[in-house]
């Protein structure tokens, strides 16, 4: 159940891992030259925040890593050097802005990257399928031996980037989705999809503003006592994602009052058929929404507490985990199904998920050590 991640994209050769076309999406483009008020506030950013300023070349080269994405991320890098290899991560990174990743004059064999969208997007970014098998950890790190990982820490995909050398001598490489959005449509998208989240109606997420999307903001600005002036904030995104991660009084919210992250599975009845799709990254004290579309007849909720290497945490000999008897098919990575039987016979297993009441309008499950 290791943590979801969205694909990367290597701009500066024209190449993607694992894309995903969005649709729709290309029929909204003449659209995007007609910008309004609110889609001019967005990219009133500092420079330093969302452009690649050129100046005199600097006595160092950096490596920049710019995330031009819907979502935001926490990117990890692994330099390869004279046969060795390190890693070091996580860097932050909110969609139209840039983060050094590297200081100073940078010698490589080759340059490798790793994101992962944060935990409060639940299933919905693409897993990349990089071929490097590289060691990271939950939290901060650096790695020198990367390629044996030990106590703590576990295996993850990167991909092989080329960095673009910018005017100033500076290395700079992309993280993209396949729509290709520009800075300023990657951050109103970046919106679009936290709105969607915290519980918003906003149409469309393609980076394209219009009314539904300036309501959504509106009320969402409304309801939390902001300003318009906060939009254009480089903690908006902040913001954002602590509001998505309060308990909402519509729809289903996962708290983990554990010090342990969780990974949870939902699951939906629409009357034809039950969906099951995982896995949700929950971390310590914090709360999620998980995507939900339509109204289902019925929703189902499995979760399980983990450690560092992704194994199940165990409380005498028993594992930490909340569920119930609605015997539903999971497997370890992520996955999607709509088709619950023979579990076994189609890579999956059978898992025992709870029947959730949403008669309320809202339901908060929180998952708490015995």
């Amino acid at each position: 159940m290791a943590g979801l991640v969205p694909a990367i994209h290597d701009l500066s050769r024209g190449t993607d891992v694992n894309a995903r076309v969005q649709p729709g999406h290309e029929g909204r483009r003449e659209q995007r030259s007609r910008r309004s008020i609110l889609t001019r506030l967005l990219m009133t950013l500092p420079a330093a925040a969302v452009s690649f300023l050129f100046s005199s070349a600097p006595a160092f080269a950096d490596l920049k890593i710019c995330n031009r994405m819907s979502y935001v991320v926490e990117a990890a890098i692994g330099i390869d050097d004279k046969a060795a290899t390190a890693t070091r991560g996580w860097f932050r990174i909110d969609p139209a802005t840039c983060r050094v990743v590297v200081q100073g004059t940078l010698t490589a064999d080759r340059i490798l990257l790793n994101a992962r969208a944060l935990g409060v997007y639940g299933a919905s970014p693409i897993p990349q399928n990089g071929r490097d098998m590289l060691c990271v950890a939950q939290d901060n790190f650096v790695i020198a031996a990367a390629r044996q990982c030990r106590s703590g820490q576990t295996q993850a995909p990167f991909t092989q980037v080329t960095p673009t050398q910018a005017d100033d001598g500076n290395l700079v490489a992309y993280l993209a989705e396949d729509s290709e959005y520009d800075d300023e449509q990657a951050r109103l998208a970046g919106i679009q999809r936290l709105l969607v989240i915290a519980g918003y109606d906003v149409g469309a997420i393609d980076g394209v503003d219009g009314p539904k999307t300036q309501g959504a903001l509106a009320a969402f600005l409304k309801s939390r006592g902001l300003s318009s002036d906060v939009v254009a904030s480089p903690n908006f995104f902040k913001i954002m994602v602590d509001a998505a991660q309060t308990p909402s009084t519509s729809g289903l919210t996962w708290c983990n009052d554990t010090p342990h992250k969780v990974m949870a599975a939902i699951a939906t009845d629409d009357g034809k058929s039950v969906t099951s799709r995982g896995w949700y990254r929950i971390d310590p004290k914090t709360c999620l929404h998980p995507d939900v579309t339509g109204a289902p007849k019925q929703i189902f909720s499995f979760a399980e507490a983990v450690d560092a290497d992704n194994r199940a945490i165990k409380l005498k000999d028993k594992p930490l985990n909340w569920g119930g008897d609605k015997q539903l098919c999971t497997r370890d990575t992520k996955f999607e199904t709509a088709e619950q039987t023979d579990c076994g016979a189609r890579g999956f297993v059978a898992t025992g998920f709870g029947a959730i009441d949403m008669s309320s309008g809202g339901k908060t499950l929180r998952f708490a050590l015995p």
